[in-house]
């Protein structure tokens, strides 16, 4: 790398960070090396294992009137979270044998105004201060920061990034590309017109996944992240989260319990493939012909989606499933207790549209099929880490052209 600094990008979720350092390659694209380090926020002492994250409701009416009132249970937690990033980054960069830093960092929820906080957080605590408080933590650690960091960004987003620019990643040889990616929550991320689509900017015709509410009047975020299908199973099994977390069932187990024959690890996976498939129906048919009502909002006083965009008559190149979600489709072992139940779902769905014309079905179907060609499913290690790191460089490169 010939700049002084190393890259250093930062996906933080709801039970876990991790910092990676990047490269950047000689043609411009960005991969990961193997320096990281990563932290399990329950792990520290301030970290509350019973810790229930404020009402979804009150928050967001609290960001809404600019009124936001942490409690003393979040500001506890918080630390944690700040403490567990602080450190990735601080052993990243030892590791590195660097001292100066270029760092991107991503998070789930709702950001503040100046974007350096969290303001809305479905699974944790809201930290108004973040990007304060980890520049204060690693300067006091001795890590020189070449730039401040500017921005808490958006998580999903930055898998978007991390496809487009990464070596191996999947939006960069297509015009229109949906990705869904399943880890503690879900992440969404699009491209369309070869323009990665930051979904804060379309939010009038285009919701994200926590936001809806499925057929079955929960968070559609259930059937698609792995701690959602890991809860699920828990409801269906009759077994408490904790227990599973204890024993080690997580998504992976509860397909090998369902290959086995297990009722209830059937039944989740069936309504996982159910109700996914409704969701990239939903992706498909908003994108050509604007939102149609298919699912509720976790947030009744969320606004109507516009059923008209630019973008309408788009139709999608890729279909892109990362992280847990990828892994599970991509094993050949779950073709028929899941991918087969998906595809044939999504297949009814498209076929009997009245919503697609005849030619965008024939894009998404072969002689009444899903084309299983359009469905990918990503091997890009850490994509929010990776998009986080490269939004970082590329946002420094640009103020210093300016």
């Amino acid at each position: 790398m010939a700049e002084n600094f190393v890259i250093i990008g930062v996906d933080g979720g709801a039970t876990k960070v991790s910092s990676w350092v990047i490269q950047r390659e000689q043609n411009g694209q960005f991969a990961l090396t193997e320096i990281h380090s990563e932290r399990i926020y329950r792990e520290y002492p301030e970290h509350n294992p019973e810790f229930i994250p404020i009402d979804l409701h009150r928050q967001l009416k609290e960001k809404e009137a600019d009124e936001i009132r942490l409690i003393r249970a979040e500001k506890q937690q918080g630390k944690a979270y700040l403490n567990a990033c602080a450190d990735t980054i601080i052993e990243a960069t030892q590791k590195a044998h660097a001292q100066k830093v270029l760092i991107g960092i991503g998070m789930p929820g709702l950001k503040t105004a100046d974007q350096k906080g969290i303001a809305v957080m479905a699974n944790g605590p809201r930290i108004l201060d973040y990007a304060r408080q980890i520049e204060m933590q690693i300067k006091i650690a001795g890590v020189e920061l070449i730039r401040p960091i500017t921005h808490i960004g958006s998580d999903a987003y930055y898998c978007g990034v991390g496809e487009e620019y990464a070596a191996n990643g999947n939006f960069g040889d297509v015009p229109n590309a949906y990705y869904l990616g399943g880890g503690t929550g879900a992440a969404d991320a699009l491209k369309l017109n070869n323009e990665l689509i930051s979904l804060d900017d379309i939010q009038d015709w285009f919701v994200k996944i926590w936001e809806m509410k499925g057929p079955e009047n929960e968070s559609m975020e259930k059937y698609v992240s792995s701690n959602g299908i890991q809860s699920l199973y828990g409801q269906l099994a009759g077994i408490a989260v904790t227990k599973l977390n204890q024993a080690g069932i997580y998504p992976m187990q509860i397909c090998e319990r369902a290959v086995r024959g297990e009722n209830a690890a059937i039944l989740t996976l069936q309504k996982v493939a159910r109700y996914l498939a409704l969701l990239i129906y939903e992706r498909i048919t908003t994108l050509f012909a604007g939102w149609q009502g298919y699912f509720k909002f976790n947030n009744p006083a969320r606004v109507t989606p516009l059923s008209e965009h630019k973008y309408q008559g788009c139709l999608l190149d890729k279909i892109i499933f990362g992280q847990r979600l990828s892994e599970i489709f991509e094993k050949t072992k779950y073709y028929r207790i899941l991918t087969q139940p998906f595809y044939q779902s999504l297949s009814l769905l498209l076929n009997e549209s009245a919503v697609l014309d005849e030619a965008a079905r024939r894009h998404y179907c072969r002689k009444g099929n899903f084309k299983d060609e359009l469905m990918v499913c990503s091997n890009l290690r850490e994509a929010p880490a990776l998009g986080a790191g490269i939004d970082a460089y590329l946002q420094y490169k640009e103020q210093k052209l300016c």
